[in-house]
């Protein structure tokens, strides 16, 4: 017997019980489908977090207070920080790769506008922050350098801010009040969206670090200082300058700890990356038991249909069918029945992910890869839990396979 009269024949076989052999993939299409579906997911989110750290400025550099060990004696970076304002000005003056430098400032905040309320973060920043942030206007201006040399009441506000203090009313020009304080709106900042890690930078408001410093938190500590490479390519060689830098304003001796610790937008873009892909893989684990247990399914499904064509298979080997041609039929059967379920989920797993993708608001990204995986499994799936129920028919004894009523 050829193998074309033999995959004929397993075909035939299953069309014979198309309900059941269609309950019998649904395991297979929720498995490969499910696979899919949180692969392109996973994919979807990381490049999604991706664009929004690269939104914040992909050669930004931020140089955080920390604790610290001199001479033995532990100092906290967080209540005592050595880092001032001065810091800021001389990063940006003798640091060649550094293009700009800007004290980051930031707390929670109420503000009023006539019976609207609405909590929001507020930032502090020279007139240089808008770069760094890679923020663009969409109405209005930024505040200038005079402004913070003035600690001006003035601010530029997120949409966020707009939509829930303005209803149907141009903010321009208008007076709000910040902790009860008032200032003038003086621009409105272009969208951006979500960071990707459950925040919204629409939702802030920018003021001078200078009427921060003196009219909101009161306190000089400066804990964070945001500041821009010259390019992407040197980004280490302004790291190692902002060090080199900072350590010889703080009076660091060689033995001493940095009472400071500087991050990088790549640094964070790759651990982010690396995270949503364990992530990613984690919830593709989960969704591939869908498959062994499909598998096992169909298993149980190929036992029952050798117990209930025993007779047949007596038949065919009475005919001259040989043992292999037995156990080429059942094993064709399952990979059919796999690859069916295979090509279906497949189906199922792209528009899954595109939907997901709308609700999410994040980028549609289509993976060959994982389609390529989950077809090979289901093929795999199939072979194996094929293999059993199709060795068991191909030695049963032709004569008292004749004998089964």
């Amino acid at each position: 017997m050829d193998i074309v009269m033999t995959i004929k024949i397993a075909l035939y076989s299953l069309s014979r019980n198309k309900m059941r052999a269609f309950l019998t993939i649904l395991g297979i299409v929720f498995g490969v489908g499910s696979v899919i579906a949180m692969i392109n997911m996973g994919k979807g989110a990381q490049q999604s977090i991706q664009e929004r750290i690269q939104s914040m400025g992909p050669n930004n550099l931020t140089i955080f207070a920390q604790s610290s060990s001199k001479g033995g004696v532990h100092q906290s970076g967080t209540m005592d920080s050595r880092m001032d304002y001065d810091d800021v000005e001389a990063i940006e003056k003798e640091c060649p790769h550094v293009e700009y430098a800007s004290p980051s400032m930031r707390t929670t905040v109420r503000t009023i506008y006539k019976n609207q309320n609405w909590s929001t973060a507020l930032n502090g920043g020279n007139s240089q922050y808008q770069y760094i942030r890679g923020w663009k206007m969409e109405k209005g201006i930024f505040f200038s350098e005079e402004d913070v040399r003035s600690a001006s009441k003035v601010c530029v506000l997120g949409s966020i801010v707009v939509d829930n203090l303005f209803i149907n009313e141009d903010p321009l020009g208008k007076t709000i009040r910040i902790n009860k304080i008032p200032f003038k709106v003086i621009g409105v900042l272009e969208t951006k969206g979500g960071t990707g890690f459950g925040g919204n930078l629409d939702d802030c408001i920018m003021i001078p670090y200078t009427t921060m410093d003196q009219r909101i938190t009161k306190s000089r500590r400066l804990r964070t200082i945001m500041a821009t490479a010259t390019s992407s390519e040197d980004c280490d060689r302004a790291e190692d300058e902002i060090t080199d830098l900072l350590r010889q304003r703080h009076k660091l001796k060689s033995g001493d700890e940095n009472d400071f610790e500087i991050r990088n937008q790549a640094e964070i873009s790759a651990s982010v990356g690396q995270t949503t892909q364990v992530f990613t893989i984690f919830l593709a684990s989960i969704a591939g038991v869908a498959l062994l247990v499909g598998g096992i399914n169909i298993m149980n499904i190929m036992m029952v249909s050798v117990t209930e064509r025993i007779r047949e298979i007596g038949i065919r080997m009475a005919i001259g069918a040989k043992q292999r041609d037995i156990l080429l039929q059942f094993l064709i059967e399952s990979v059919v029945l796999c690859s069916m379920g295979g090509v279906i989920g497949i189906g199922l797993g792209v528009l899954a992910s595109h939907l997901i993708a709308q609700w999410a608001k994040w980028p549609m990204v289509f993976s060959p890869e994982a389609v390529l995986l989950s077809f090979s499994f289901a093929f795999g799936v199939g072979v194996f839990f094929g293999f059993y129920p199709a060795y068991k028919a191909s030695k049963l004894d032709p004569i008292q396979a004749l004998r089964n009523e």
